[in-house]
């Protein structure tokens, strides 16, 4: 266990958050949690299965007199987002998370702390072996490789669960029980660009957008943060309208449901022209500084001078101020000869790009301050001629969700760009009659004096895809203060996980005598 970690109360659940810590547990890369964790079962005498989807279920029997009670899952993901700060070495399939306690928080500082779901999961565990716990007959389904494809949800076979209940752990406010959340759907776009040559004359040049906070596509977008991406096909757009520009090599974001926090383009320009881009570029990041204060404070523009090809000369620049540029995402070409877009697919994929729709398109008219309706442009590269970009698409209804994929699918034909849906989850329909929520309420109260604050996530919980395959289950969905989740920096306030701890035994104990 991470030594920082060892005196934080309550104990078992940090041990085993530590445990999460210890074990890189990436999307697509969660099997060795998952034997851990068997093991771990194993040894204390709890079942433990894995389905075909590869989630893992533990089972736990009913404490004595609870036998006729209805069953209770306790469910949460066992991946987590993967994002380092430019600079940071780390190697998310082999590093240990880097735990720090600082005031109240435990955080990772150049790196996502995996507190989504690792917290949740830490609870459930630690549910499965609370000595003196009176509790139903317990399942624990821990699902895999939720943040990028919900794929254990989503091949969850129908009836493997029996409990009659299902608690939730992956929220991220403490405060509130949720009873609903947004459904998702992915737009992918690619295009295949003919390159052709660099002219002799002209300067090789790469642009760096960096320092942006990023975050949450979903809980975060509404805050108005910068998209690197966007912000670099805004310049690029500039600059091609005022001289020759040839694009390289494009890259930016690393995960379709995290804002992207960094991008970067290789770019070649006359030569004369490219005696004057330190000042383009200044004025340019002055601007950004100004229009993200709030939010964004920290942006950052850049430009460095590159080597020229091998074998075609490309003049080099004598004089030219150049600010140190953020080096995290490596140039993907390594080719001997530059080779470049034509300017006509230059300007489609630019134009794409800035004006493609990303951010809030609508609010919900039902819940107060919460986003209806959102996209976020996640991923793109070019390289090599080869055009990729991924949008996350999420909404409270199915049809809008549906209808602003269909928009930026419209959106990328008007460019001849190749783009299609893939990877639809149903949003999950709020149940404000639900028994499990009242009850929630009830013990809310009981253990803290005022009632909950009851709210709908726009983010991907897992629980409709769990109630398309279970549709008798009632749900609900609580958890701790979790702060810059899928953004290096991500932290948990250690007293809302105390007070987590503490709601879910009550509800436990409710749940156990409920009639």
């Amino acid at each position: 266990m991470a030594n920082n970690l060892e005196e934080l109360q309550p104990h078992s659940v940090w041990a085993h958050f530590a445990t999460l810590c210890a074990i890189p547990r990436a999307s697509l890369h969660e099997a060795a949690l998952r034997e851990h964790l068997i093991h771990w079962a194993q040894a204390r005498g709890i079942t433990a299965v894995v389905d075909d989807a590869g989630n893992l279920i533990l089972k736990k029997p009913a404490s004595s007199g609870c036998e006729a009670m209805p069953g209770v899952i306790l469910q949460g993901h066992l991946d987590m987002v993967c994002q380092a700060n430019a600079g940071t070495t780390h190697n998310f399939e082999h590093d240990p998370i880097r735990t720090v306690v600082r005031d109240g928080w435990v955080l990772a500082e150049n790196t996502t702390l995996g507190a989504d779901n690792g917290i949740g999961v830490a609870l459930a565990l630690a549910a499965l072996e609370e000595p003196n716990l009176f509790h139903p007959a317990l399942e624990v389904l821990l699902t895999i490789n939720e943040e990028s494809g919900m794929d254990g949800a989503r091949g969850l076979k129908s009836g493997i669960l029996q409990g009659k209940t299902l608690i939730n752990m992956d929220a991220e406010e403490w405060g509130y029980l949720y009873l609903g959340c947004a459904g998702g759907v992915d737009v992918e776009v690619r295009h295949t660009c003919v390159l052709v040559d660099i002219p002799p004359d002209f300067t090789i040049l790469r642009f760096d957008v960096s320092g942006l906070r990023g975050g949450h596509s979903g809980i975060d977008i509404h805050l108005g943060r910068g998209n690197a991406i966007k912000l670099l096909a805004e310049a690029l757009r500039d600059l091609s309208a005022h001289t020759d520009m040839r694009l390289i090599e494009l890259n930016g974001g690393t995960a379709r449901n995290a804002i992207p926090r960094e991008a970067f383009a290789v770019c070649a320009l006359p030569a004369v022209a490219a005696l004057n881009i330190s000042e383009w570029v200044q004025h340019r990041h002055a601007a950004w500084r100004k229009r993200f204060n709030q939010v964004d404070a920290d942006v950052s523009f850049t430009v460095q001078l590159l080597p020229p090809s091998r074998g075609k000369g490309g003049m080099g620049v004598d004089q030219l101020s150049m600010s140190t540029p953020s080096l995290a995402l490596p140039l993907q070409g390594g080719w001997d000869v530059y080779l470049a877009t034509a300017t006509a697919e230059r300007d489609q994929l630019l134009t794409f790009l800035d004006i493609a729709l990303n951010g809030v398109t609508q609010m919900s008219d039902a819940f107060d301050g919460v986003v209806d309706t959102s996209d976020n442009l996640g991923v793109v590269s070019f390289a090599q001629g080869v055009f990729r970009a991924t949008f996350k698409v999420r909404s409270l209804h199915d049809s809008r969700r549906d209808a602003l994929a269909e928009k930026l699918v419209s959106h990328a034909a008007i460019y001849a760009l190749h783009a299609w849906t893939d990877g639809a989850y149903p949003g999950w329909t709020p149940n404000p009659s639900s028994d499990l929520l009242a009850l929630s309420q009830k013990v809310y109260i009981e253990q803290f004096g005022q009632p909950a604050s009851l709210q709908v996530i726009h983010a991907g919980l897992e629980c409709g895809l769990l109630a398309a395959s279970h549709p008798q289950l009632d749900m609900i969905s609580f958890g701790p203060d979790i702060r810059g989740a899928h953004a290096p920096g991500e932290c948990v306030e250690i007293e809302s996980v105390a007070r987590c701890w503490q709601l879910l035994k009550a509800m436990l104990q409710a749940l156990a005598t409920h009639a």
